[in-house]
C-alpha cells in the first residue's frame, strides 16, 4: 500500500490460481498507470485483445459515469446509467418494458424482501397494476437516493416515460465525455427510414437484429420482440461525421437476449459512432 505501483514478483507464490490473479491484477494496474486515466484505460482494452475480467470493465464505466453524473439532482440518470455496468432481467407486458437489477432478482428471487420482483421479472405473471414493484418514476424518483447502492428499484423504458428520456440524456452525456462532441438523442417508437444511413447496437442482441434488418433479412417477430427501446441520435455539428452520413441520424436499440438480460455494450457508442477519427 506504500508504494501501489511498485514492481512484483509474483513467481514465489506456490498457489496457481493465486498466482494468476495476482498476475491478472498486476495486467489492469500497470494498464491503468500507463493510460494515466481511468477513461485512456478504458478505451484502451477496446484497441487490443481484452485480457481483463469483465468485471473490471463494468468498474470502470461505474467510476466514469459517477464522475459524469457528479452534481446530477435527476435521479433517474444515475438509475438509467446503471444499466451501462450492471447487467438487467427484462419483462415486457401489457406493453410496459421493465428493467429490474439482475443480480438482486436472482438474489430475492425465492420469495425474500424482494421477492415479487423476481416472480413478476423471472416469470413475467400478474398484472402490471397489481404488483408490489418499486418502479420508479417522476413522482417518486427521488426514493432512489436512499436506496442506489442496493440497486433495488425498478424503471420503465416504455416509450413516452421518464426513465427512457434519462436513458437518453445520459447516452448524450457519455458520447460528449469521451469524445468532445454534442449529439442530440432521442427515444422513437420504430425506424421509418427503410434505408437508414447508420446504426448501432448497444448491445450484441441489438447489434445483430439492426444488421439483419438494414441488409433487408427478415427476423423473426420474436426476436423482434427483445428490442426494448430505440433511439434517434442526431450531431449537433454534422461536419464530425463521415461525409456519406452527414446529415443523417444515427439509429440506437437496446435489447434483451433469449434469456430476457440485458447487457448492454457503451463502449460500442465510442467505437462505432461515425466521426473523423481525428
Amino acid at each position: 500500500m506504500e508504494d501501489p505501483r511498485r514492481s512484483i514478483d509474483v513467481a514465489p507464490i506456490k498457489d496457481g490460481d493465486a498466482r494468476h490473479n495476482y498476475e491478472v491484477m498486476l495486467r489492469f494496474r500497470d494498464r491503468l498507470l500507463s493510460a494515466g486515466t481511468v477513461e485512456g484505460c478504458y478505451l484502451s482494452l477496446f484497441r487490443a485483445k481484452i485480457d481483463v475480467p469483465p468485471m473490471f470493465i463494468d468498474q470502470l464505466a461505474h467510476v466514469i459515469l459517477r464522475n459524469i453524473l457528479d452534481g446530477c439532482d435527476d435521479p433517474l440518470r444515475p438509475r438509467a446509467a446503471e444499466i451501462f455496468f450492471r447487467e438487467q432481467k427484462a419483462t415486457v407486458k401489457d406493453g410496459h418494458a421493465l428493467l429490474a437489477d439482475l443480480e438482486t432478482v436472482e438474489m430475492h428471487a425465492s420469495g425474500n424482501r424482494y421477492g415479487s420482483i423476481g416472480r413478476l421479472i423471472v416469470e413475467a405473471q400478474g398484472d402490471l397494476a397489481k404488483t408490489e414493484l418499486d418502479v420508479i418514476d417522476r413522482a417518486n424518483a427521488a426514493s432512489y437516493w436512499e436506496r442506489e447502492s442496493r440497486h433495488d428499484t425498478v424503471i420503465s423504458l416504455t416509450y413516452g416515460r421518464a426513465a427512457l428520456d434519462a436513458l437518453a440524456r445520459v447516452i448524450e452525456s457519455w458520447v460528449w465525455h469521451f469524445l468532445q462532441t454534442r449529439v442530440l438523442v432521442k427515444p422513437i417508437r420504430k425506424i421509418e427510414e427503410e434505408r437508414w444511413a447508420w446504426h448501432i447496437g448497444l448491445d450484441a442482441e441489438s447489434t445483430a437484429i439492426l444488421n439483419e434488418l438494414w441488409s433487408g433479412g427478415q427476423v423473426e417477430q420474436g426476436r423482434m420482440r427483445r428490442i426494448l427501446a430505440l433511439f434517434h441520435l442526431e450531431f449537433a455539428n454534422p461536419s464530425v461525421t463521415k461525409r456519406e452520413i452527414a446529415g443523417r441520424p444515427v439509429y440506437l436499440a437496446l435489447s434483451c437476449d433469449e434469456g430476457d438480460v440485458v447487457r448492454m455494450k457503451p463502449q460500442n457508442l465510442l467505437l462505432n459512432l461515425p466521426i473523423h477519427e481525428a
